[in-house]
């Protein structure tokens, strides 16, 4: 799910490496037509969905002279996913559309190798007991969240001290408020190590994509939040660290790829031979940590302060968060107005200390309510400001 963006593409490119162990059944995007049509051509599914109705005829006519099935709509993604030749599902959407998807993989008993945190930060707790009702493994591909769980391989009954998720610091290391008032889009989508979409990227930026990901880490590995730090890492080598009961700390290390934790998805529990480049001490002769700066980046307290009030308030982060991303790649709001309209969309959303998967997607919506009418003020005084 998500084969176009840019998880998708390089989960693409780690099956093609291994044909004799994996066999592509389903392709889907968004609204990408034209490269789910090509990869269609490439890995020749049995089914390909788009989710953007109104491009279902041309995917459909462009593949006319292939044996695939061309579906298109939201609940077509939850119903492949039920499909008995699948054994696992590469949850690759963005935000909080691959919620319900998930889900229904999770369901259906398949096993799925999760890049769309999106799904533990909106329903963490709901996600995780279909997890252990259905029996099936959740594979984390985020390269934080790989590097976690391949450092507790092995430690079965060893007690957790605490972990510490890594951060480049993105493009904005290091600057203050007064910088950061008046960067542009172009500007923090320069990320300094890895290449992302464009909606991770600003995430990064902003250290909301930590914050998303401390969320996430929550869910995956039983923690309270106490027991989860972030540390900036701006090389990004260490990929993420887990101190144990003893004082002991396991790390996992390598370069900015994200092939690599893709694979270890994908091929778990084998570690397979692959062509990727090596890390070498000798080009890093400094792996050098810093505190994050959460004056400056809101953001990840924000996430934090979502974290601890629970229930459905994550969800309301992350809607927040979505709209006023999307503002700020349309220019529409500036840097830091991002973090004043997810606190106030916080702030006025209904909170709710239990939900259900309908209270989920209904929170959401009632959010971006909230968030876009923020959004249409903010971006009248943003536009006097500039």
């Amino acid at each position: 799910m998500g084969a176009t963006g840019s998880i998708g593409t390089q989960a693409l490119e780690v099956v093609q490496a291994y044909p004799e162990r994996f066999d592509i059944q389903v392709l889907t995007a968004a609204t990408n037509a034209e490269l789910l049509v090509q990869q269609a051509r490439t890995f020749r599914p049995r089914v390909v969905v788009i989710a953007d109705e109104s491009k279902y005829l041309g995917v459909k006519n462009a593949l006319r002279d292939i044996p695939v099935t061309v579906l298109a709509g939201e609940a077509a993604l939850e119903e492949v996913v039920r499909d008995g030749a699948i054994d696992l599902v590469i949850s690759a959407l963005v935000g909080s559309a691959g919620l319900r998807p998930t889900v229904a993989a999770i369901r259906a008993g398949k096993d799925i190798a999760l890049a769309n945190k999106e799904t533990l930060v909106v329903a963490g707790q709901l996600v995780m007991e279909l997890v252990q009702k259905h029996g099936v493994n959740l594979l984390p591909v985020d390269s934080e969240h790989s590097a976690i769980f391949q450092c507790m391989v092995g430690e079965a009954g060893a007690t957790v001290d605490k972990i510490y998720l890594t951060a480049s610091g993105g493009p904005f290391r290091g600057k203050n408020r007064e910088y950061l008032t008046s960067v542009s889009c172009e500007q923090a989508l320069r990320h300094p190590n890895w290449v992302m979409g464009a909606k991770i990227t600003i995430d990064s930026a902003t250290l909301m994509n930590k914050g998303l990901e401390v969320i996430e880490a929550k869910w995956l590995f039983g923690l309270q939040a106490r027991q989860i730090d972030v540390v900036v890492h701006p090389q990004s080598i260490v990929h993420s660290l887990v101190q144990f009961a003893d004082g002991s700390i396991k790390a996992q290390l390598g370069l900015p790829d994200m092939k690599l934790p893709i694979q270890y998805a994908l091929t778990y529990p084998d570690r397979v031979e692959n062509n990727f480049k090596r890390f070498n001490f000798v080009d890093f002769p400094e792996l050098t940590f810093e505190r994050p700066d959460t004056v400056a980046f809101r953001n990840l307290a924000l996430a934090y302060q979502a974290m601890e009030a629970g229930g459905n308030m994550p969800c309301i982060l992350n809607a927040a968060n979505e709209v006023v991303v999307a503002a700020f790649l349309k220019g529409n709001v500036g840097f830091l107005q991002m973090s004043d309209i997810i606190e106030e969309t916080m702030q006025r959303a209904v909170h709710m200390a239990a939900a259900t998967l309908d209270d989920y997607m209904e929170t959401d919506r009632k959010s971006r309510e909230i968030a876009v009418e923020l959004v249409t003020k903010a971006k009248n005084l943003y536009h006097i400001a500039k």
